[in-house]
Order: structure tokens, then C-alpha cells, then sequence
């Protein structure tokens, strides 16, 4: 009895398929995709008999993975690449970053830095990413011509920029920005408290109650510098995560960011607590911030994911690069080559990411039910051979030069390491005008 094969919109079959959830690499085996979401993976013959596609794609020589979730970044900032390096974080910030903002920040200014971060991202295996920065409205507009997936921030101060006037309106602004985006289904929102050392106690109790009543994830700075954590025993008598948890604000919906320097008691509430920290291992080290005890948050449970920061401080958004530089960090300080190995790094990038954002039930593994956020690897060049293990490879000899397709809900945005998306017509002048106006302002 001859079975009609079942119509579906794409069949992807792969050399290696690292699925995550479940931790295995499957050899020879096809994903599914109709109508955005995966609907099976099974060996490439079975896929071949059970399924007619009408677009099948086949990687001969690739690792197909899930998309990338980059947990941390400030997408605008992109148009200040290298504007101001080789600076401590404070200097940076005060002297030079917010300076540049308060004289360049508009809705257009991150309409197109967004633009070029999504650009930057999707071709280097992004498919996902958590932001935290001013005029959400328009970095989502940026995000939806991408078609990528984003948690945008509802960035919250206390002193005024050309976005806000005091904390209030930035988060009023703000969720009147998520209120226009609720019913796009790539695009949320996430309440993004900039720091303890800019954010009030009274702040941080009304963001509290908003993360209850609209079910919104917490992204926030925290203990990136000794100076942060002195400044906070002087003026608070606790460290910035002991006046979080006082608070109320650490738990399953908190996403504290760097987490470079902490006590054994600080690394004791985030497990117990629940949350989760989105480790930013190159920009920690390019401002000399420090390097997160990934092994020992590991050690303890704490769900850890990774994030690229904003490029005006890491210069690259580039996940790749992190992977290689957390597991090589983390066994370099703990003196343990087996920690942090390929498939956790990998999670970590993924899974991981998703978990933080509440989004582990749509994105971060390749499973069936969840959407079809795939990126393809080829490991078939000279680099990259021989590969024993193309885990290890992924993470100790790719990099995103390697990427060569890139799906988000299976739809396909990079398709032979080309974008294919209507976002970046006339990114290149928009770059060039905003250089120009920065520079002048440099010189001036």
C-alpha cells in the first residue's frame, strides 16, 4: 500500500543536526517546516518519502542548529562602532557615550543603527535578541523589515535624554511602544532598568509591579565593576544584587547582565532566586570590566546565556566569538578544561537565551512544535577540516563567516550568506551620514 506523501512548505536535510533539547546530534536527518513551525525530524530517506516539499534545501557538508539568541545588546549603538575604545566603562559612558546620545539620539538614529545590527546579526546566525535601548517604536519597525525575532527593552533612567524626561516617561513611553507591537508575532517586550547605580528604589517598585501584571521579563545591568559594588556598600550598605533581592526584584523573570564581580552570597540569590544572567564575555574584557565566574554560576544552576553587548563597546555582534571566548575563559580560570564543552556552550547561546526570555516554548531548540529559528553551518572548507566532532568545531573553529542560511519561523532571511530581506535598501547611506555627523561632532 503506497502512502501519499504529506504537502509541506520545507524540507531542510543536513549532514549533522544539533537538536539541543534533546542534547544529540543527529547525522543524515531532515527538519520538517509548514507553516513556520517544525513538524518532524526524521533520517533524510523517511523525510523524503513521507514528505513532498515545495522548497527543499540540502547541506551536504552542514551543522544545522537553532537560531542564536543574543541575551544582551543595545542594537542602535552599531552606528558608533569604535567610537570611543580603549576607555574604562565609567570614562566611556560619561565622557564620550552619553555625550554622542544626547547630541545624535532620535527615533531615525535607531531606526537605522537597529537596521544595521539586524543586518549584522541575521548574516552571523542571529535569529533572536534581547535589547535595551531608547525609541523602541522604531527599533521595532527595524526588527519587523528583518523578520527576526526581538525582545525589545522598555529602557528605564532617571535623568533625561532626548527620549525621556524622568523615569516615568520612559516607561510610559515604552508601553505605549509594546502596546502598538502586541499583536506581532515575532516582536515582545521586556522592562530594561538600566542599572542600580541609574534606577531608584521607587523605579524598581513600580517596574516590579508592571513585570507581575503584563508577565515581562527584567533585563538589567549589574555588578559589571568593583566600582559599582563599592559605590553601592557606600550608599546602600548591600551590593547592588542585595538591594535587587531586597526589593523583590530577583526571580525566574530577572535577567541580570554582566555579573563580572560577585560574593559567594550574591551567586547564592541568583541560584535560589531562580534568575538568569546573560554573560557578555568580550565587552566585559574590552572595558576592562572583569570575567563572570561562568563555571561556578554553572556549578550552582544558575541559567546562564550569552550576549554580545552593544557593538560601541564589543565592536562585533558576533556569537560565535562569544562561544569560543566563554568556554576558553571559563576553563581558563577555574584551571578545569572540561568545563563549559561545546554542546553547554552551544545551550547557552540557545536553549539558554530562550529560558531567560520566557521564550523556551517557541524558540532556542530545534523540537517539534516550536518555530522553525534555524541557522545552517557549513563545515566543508578547508578550515574547518577534518571534523571529528562537529560540536567542537562549531564552537572552536567556525565562526560566522560560516553561516550560510539562516531561517526565523521558517521563513528564510539569509540564503547563500546572502540577506534576503527589503530592510537593508539604503542602509549604506544611512551609515555614511550618520559617520559623517558623528565625526564632526568628534572634531568639534
Amino acid at each position: 500500500m503506497t502512502t501519499t506523501p504529506e504537502i509541506i512548505d520545507l524540507l531542510i536535510e543536513s549532514r549533522w543536526i544539533a537538536a539541543v533539547d534533546p542534547d544529540v546530534v543527529l547525522k543524515n536527518h531532515a527538519v520538517a517546516i509548514h507553516n513556520g513551525r517544525i513538524i518532524d525530524i526524521l533520517p533524510t530517506g523517511e523525510a523524503r518519502a513521507r514528505y513532498r516539499a515545495e522548497e527543499r534545501v540540502t547541506l551536504a557538508e552542514h551543522i544545522l542548529i537553532p537560531g542564536l539568541i543574543n541575551l544582551h545588546t543595545h542594537a542602535a549603538m552599531s552606528l558608533m562602532r569604535g567610537l570611543a575604545d580603549d576607555l574604562p566603562l565609567m570614562e566611556w559612558l560619561q565622557e564620550h557615550i552619553w555625550p554622542a546620545e544626547a547630541a545624535h539620539m532620535s527615533a531615525q538614529f535607531v531606526y537605522d543603527g537597529t537596521r544595521l545590527a539586524c543586518a549584522e546579526m541575521l548574516k552571523g546566525g542571529i535569529t533572536c535578541f534581547s535589547d535595551m535601548y531608547f525609541y523602541p517604536e522604531a527599533a521595532a519597525t527595524a526588527v519587523a523589515e528583518f523578520g527576526m525575532r526581538a525582545m525589545l527593552g522598555i529602557t528605564t533612567l532617571e535623568f533625561p535624554t532626548p527620549y525621556a524626561s524622568d523615569a516615568d516617561d520612559y516607561i510610559d513611553k515604552g508601553l505605549a511602544a509594546r502596546e502598538n507591537w502586541l499583536d506581532h508575532p515575532l516582536i515582545g517586550f521586556c522592562l530594561a532598568p538600566h542599572a542600580p547605580y541609574t534606577v531608584s528604589d521607587l523605579t524598581f517598585e513600580r517596574i516590579l509591579t508592571l513585570s507581575a501584571q503584563l508577565n515581562l521579563p527584567i533585563h538589567c545591568h549589574v555588578h559589571e565593576t568593583r566600582q559599582e559594588l563599592a559605590d553601592s556598600l557606600k550608599l546602600y550598605g548591600q551590593t547592588p544584587l542585595q538591594r535587587l533581592q531586597k526589593l523583590g526584584l530577583t526571580g525566574p523573570s530577572f535577567i541580570g547582565v554582566h555579573a563580572a564581580h560577585n560574593e559567594e552570597s550574591d551567586l547564592a540569590t541568583l541560584a535560589d532566586s531562580g534568575s538568569s544572567i546573560a554573560h557578555c564575555p568580550t565587552s566585559n574584557l574590552k572595558l576592562a570590566s572583569g570575567i563572570a565566574p561562568v563555571a561556578r554560576m554553572r556549578q550552582l544552576g544558575i541559567n546562564v546565556g550569552l550576549g554580545t553587548d552593544g557593538a560601541a563597546s564589543n565592536n562585533r555582534l558576533d556569537l560565535f566569538g562569544e562561544m569560543r571566548l566563554a568556554s576558553l575563559l571559563a576553563k581558563g580560570i577555574s584551571g578545569d578544561a572540561s568545563v563549559l564543552p561545546a554542546n553547554e556552550v552551544l545551550r547557552m547561546a540557545t536553549l539558554n537565551g530562550a529560558s531567560a526570555l520566557g521564550l523556551s516554548h517557541e524558540t532556542g531548540s530545534i523540537t517539534i512544535g516550536k518555530a522553525a529559528d534555524l541557522c545552517a553551518v557549513e563545515l566543508g572548507n578547508l578550515e574547518t577540516q577534518p571534523c571529528f566532532d562537529p560540536l567542537s568545531h562549531l564552537v572552536h573553529v567556525a565562526g560566522r563567516e560560516n553561516v550560510s542560511h539562516v531561517w526565523v519561523a521558517g521563513k528564510c532571511c539569509v540564503d547563500h550568506k546572502t540577506l534576503r530581506t527589503n530592510g537593508q535598501n539604503d542602509l549604506d547611506s544611512a551609515i555614511a551620514l550618520w559617520q559623517n555627523k558623528l565625526e564632526v561632532r568628534g572634531e568639534a
